[in-house]
């Protein structure tokens, strides 16, 4: 089995682990999103024999959030059966992953996004073998996480700032030459906080 090292060098978690973690706890309280429109993104898990999460680099092209890390997805489409098929349907467009290949976990709370949607992260996993190829439109860069970083919250270093008269708390991280902050990392963070309790 494959054992991804967590907190301390006792302290571990094999993929089986996570995927119990992550369907038998509860999710944790945070405040509820507020934004009306709907949105939804892809955690996409690739079932390495060192598992990873798949994160891309927004094209510096792109109107919003141009050259930031981020994952699959996007705004709903009314055709969207759920906000399930959202995210597949945005993670197939951006990165080429075929829906039928995502076996879905589940999903997180939404939370609110600067752009004013209402972002619902799903969780999926990927088979090892599954082949990514980025529209270039959208996606500059494709990268792996190892799972145990992306879940690490130590890995994460808090800031407070000033927004709208608001005090909020972002998250960022860094791994190699990316810097991981804003949604993407408090996404990660509140995943990691629920597989962690």
């Amino acid at each position: 089995m494959t054992r991804l090292p967590m907190n301390s060098a006792d302290d571990a978690l094999t993929l089986e682990d996570f995927i119990t973690r992550f369907q038998l706890q509860l999710p944790q309280r945070h405040e509820p999103a507020r934004n009306q429109r709907q949105a939804a993104v892809l955690i996409p898990i690739i079932c390495h024999h060192t598992p990873t999460v798949l994160l891309t680099r927004r094209s510096t092209s792109l109107r919003k959030h141009a050259g930031q890390v981020a994952f699959p997805g996007g705004s709903a489409d009314e055709q969207d059966a759920s906000l399930i098929a959202t995210a597949l349907r945005e993670a197939h467009e951006e990165v080429a992953i075929p829906a039928a290949s995502v076996r879905i976990l589940g999903q997180l709370p939404p939370v609110d996004s600067n752009s004013g949607f209402q972002v619902t992260p799903i969780v999926g996993l990927l088979a090892s073998d599954t082949r990514f190829r980025a529209s270039l439109d959208e996606v500059e860069d494709m990268f792996e996480i190892p799972l145990h970083q992306a879940l690490s919250l130590a890995s994460y270093t808090p800031l407070q700032i000033e927004r709208r008269a608001k005090t909020l708390r972002v998250y960022f991280s860094f791994y190699q030459s990316h810097m991981v902050w804003g949604m993407t990392a408090q996404i990660l963070y509140r995943l990691g906080q629920h597989i962690h309790l």
